[in-house]
């Protein structure tokens, strides 16, 4: 089943091209009631609603340096400390946005603006300190999650060896397009992954290169303590900006759009504009110190 919300926070599930609206006022509600909910009897066309964010998590728990490709790759960045695999940190649900809706480039914060295409894993059924044998029962679905970074800012952040500003910028979390139900992916460790800038491949890979299966993941971040529809999220895999030879040929400028897809899940498309596009003013001074 394809989980969606959409218009102004009404959920529903795909039938073919069409919506039909569940009696529930939002997917964490969804999977905090288990799936059992009604339909209100309202069908109506995919192609007639405005698709939102499909979930706003209570928690995202982010994982980094998981796939192997990109931890190879991470070692031609000059970063000051090594981008481990057992790297956690909390995305910002306030920045997360939905397919169609724009990346704001904070032009006063950043000028090396990266994409990173991830799965992102989404909760089912709470809990805490269980093993990766018992993960099964607590993952519900899977959505596409696009880790946006201000790699500048990243850069200082990482001098103590710790990232979270660079990546919780207001509008830098695009997830979606929808929720695919667990039941309808055979196998989460056999995926392809692919993001396009402008329909220019940036990045490939597969779910079978992670170095910590999605099981193991959902169990190491289990004793944070789970709620029905959290996210987690798997890591990026090879070819981000930051690790090109040029980054300035590959960062994102305003005009560009994006489209991340994972085989299965679907396809994430955000655009990215500039501040003054997205609200008719130059973008406002950094405060710094």
């Amino acid at each position: 089943m394809k989980l969606i919300t959409f218009d102004e926070g009404r959920v529903g599930r795909l039938d073919g091209e069409d919506v039909i609206e569940l009696d529930v006022p939002s997917t964490r509600a969804y999977f905090e009631r288990e799936g059992k909910v009604g339909e209100t009897g309202e069908r109506l066309k995919l192609a007639d609603v405005r698709l939102r964010a499909p979930i706003q998590p209570k928690k995202f728990f982010h994982t980094a340096g998981n796939f192997a490709d990109h931890h190879d790759e991470l070692t031609a960045v000059d970063w000051s400390h090594p981008v481990h695999k057992g790297i956690v940190f909390f995305q910002n649900v306030d920045a997360v946005i939905g397919p169609e809706d724009p990346v704001v480039y904070p032009e006063s914060l950043t000028n090396e603006l990266d994409y990173e295409l991830e799965l992102a894993v989404v909760i089912g059924k709470p809990g805490k300190f269980f093993g990766p044998d018992e993960a099964i029962e607590h993952i519900a679905g899977f959505t596409v999650f696009n880790d946006i970074t201000a790699r500048d800012i990243q850069r200082k952040e990482m001098e103590s060896g710790v990232f979270s500003f660079s990546k919780g910028i207001d509008t830098f979390c695009p997830i979606g397009p929808w929720i695919v139900t667990a039941d309808e992916v055979p196998d989460m460790m056999n995926l392809a992954m692919e993001l396009r800038v402008n329909g220019e491949v940036r990045q490939t890979g597969h779910t079978s290169q992670m170095r910590v299966s999605i099981p193991h993941l959902v169990a190491y971040h289990s004793p944070q303590i789970y709620s029905a529809g959290d996210l987690i999220t798997t890591g990026t895999v090879s070819g981000v900006a930051a690790v090109q030879p040029n980054p300035f040929d590959f960062y994102l400028q305003p005009g560009d759009v994006m489209e991340a897809e994972i085989e299965g899940i679907g396809v994430l498309r955000n655009p990215v504009v500039s501040w003054k596009d997205a609200y008719g003013e130059p973008a406002p001074a950094r405060v710094d110190w």
